[in-house]
């Protein structure tokens, strides 16, 4: 029999999309990584495919986040209507109950109040929710699959944020001709029949379920030899992250995906394969600039040698010296002294001015 859920489109038959399906299974299988931050234009599968992610989960929950929400409505707050009723002091749900062992989607998340986006970070991390306000005092289990969708045209997260969130994907948009015409062609058979699209991707379904499932189970027992945080840490060094949270993203990855493969031990190649996700949002400035053909010139140990301003060579030209700044005042146009290629300023003494004369009026 079908249910609700069956009528979304399958995971399994999401094309285009590698790095971003990677990134959900990662999740489904450690929700405590933090979440999925998705940046990318529209029209490019987000929201479908976090849909389409809840179907495989325990539970199915798909939840949505509308960016008028409450931190009541959130978290949520007192049962007023008990409390009038029977002067009972008992907690109303919120949408993190509600989404509790599914999927806790919000679209657009870079618009949501920082408080808001902080708290979700917060229980995403812990898989708990903990409520102070009211008189209430109360908690409850909130392990949810935390999914953020932005479009970077409508502005960014603040960088404190950005760094909380576990993984991070970037779509660009459709790649090549191909993967259009595939996409379109599977979204067009979906729509004419559903049921009839979501029967041939059963079996399919079914198997990303039982993945999931044993991965699950098994990903507390996969371990790491020394090598690998040997190289996460190298990784995460070298990309200029700040603080650890990287790395323990990163370790936290790799052994999901080796969980996923049925791998009892986390491999280089697990590594290598989740380090991109983990590392994109994290990586400073510097380290996102690929080396230059130049060589050692563009060291960035060598730069305060490189960059000493053109004029102190020039500041006492030699004797003898034809084109001194003082008989040709373009000799520095030729070599940019951070003054746009103009003559350095000189020094040039206050003269005296004369004294005013007091001004006297004419008699009527």
């Amino acid at each position: 029999m079908s249910t609700a859920n069956d009528l979304h489109f399958p995971f399994s038959a999401i094309e285009g999309q590698a790095a971003l399906q990677q990134a959900l299974l990662l999740l489904a299988v450690d929700p405590q990584l933090g979440g999925v931050l998705v940046e990318g234009p529209r029209g490019t599968a987000k929201s479908t495919s976090a849909r389409a992610l809840a179907a495989l989960l325990p539970s199915g929950h798909f939840v949505n986040l509308p960016l008028g929400t409450t931190e009541e409505q959130l978290q949520g707050a007192l049962d007023l209507e008990a409390a009038l009723q029977s002067s009972a002091v008992q907690f109303r749900p919120g949408l993190l109950a509600q989404a509790h062992q599914g999927i806790l989607y919000v679209d657009e998340v870079n618009l949501l109040p920082d408080g808001l986006v902080d708290l979700l970070l917060d229980v995403s991390a812990s898989g708990t929710n903990r409520i102070e306000r009211d008189g209430v005092s109360h908690q409850h289990a909130a392990r949810i699959a935390l999914i953020g969708t932005m479009n970077p045209e409508e502005g960014q997260l603040r960088p404190q944020l950005l760094d909380r969130f576990g993984l991070f994907v970037r779509l660009p948009n459709v790649p090549d001709v191909d993967t259009r015409k595939r996409i379109v062609r599977a979204r067009m058979a979906f729509d004419a029949d559903p049921a009839h699209f979501c029967a041939q991707q059963a079996e399919a379904q079914a198997r990303l379920r039982q993945q999931i499932a044993a991965a699950r189970t098994q990903l507390a027992s996969v371990a790491w030899p020394e090598a690998i945080l040997d190289t996460v840490a190298q990784l995460c060094q070298q990309s200029g992250a700040e603080g650890v949270r990287a790395d323990l993203v990163m370790l936290r990855a790799a052994r999901a995906q080796a969980a996923l493969a049925g791998h009892a031990e986390v491999s280089l190649a697990d590594v290598q394969a989740v380090a991109e996700l983990a590392l994109a949002h994290r990586r400073s400035a510097d380290a996102a600039q690929p080396p230059s053909a130049a060589g050692p010139a563009n060291d960035p140990q060598d730069q305060p040698q490189q960059r000493q301003p053109p004029k102190q060579a020039q500041a006492k030209p030699q004797a003898g010296d034809a084109n001194t700044a003082s008989s040709n005042p373009n000799a520095n146009h030729s070599q940019p002294d951070g003054w746009g290629g103009m003559a350095a300023p000189r020094h040039t003494g206050i003269e005296p001015v004369k004294a005013l004369r007091p001004f006297i009026a004419k008699k009527a």
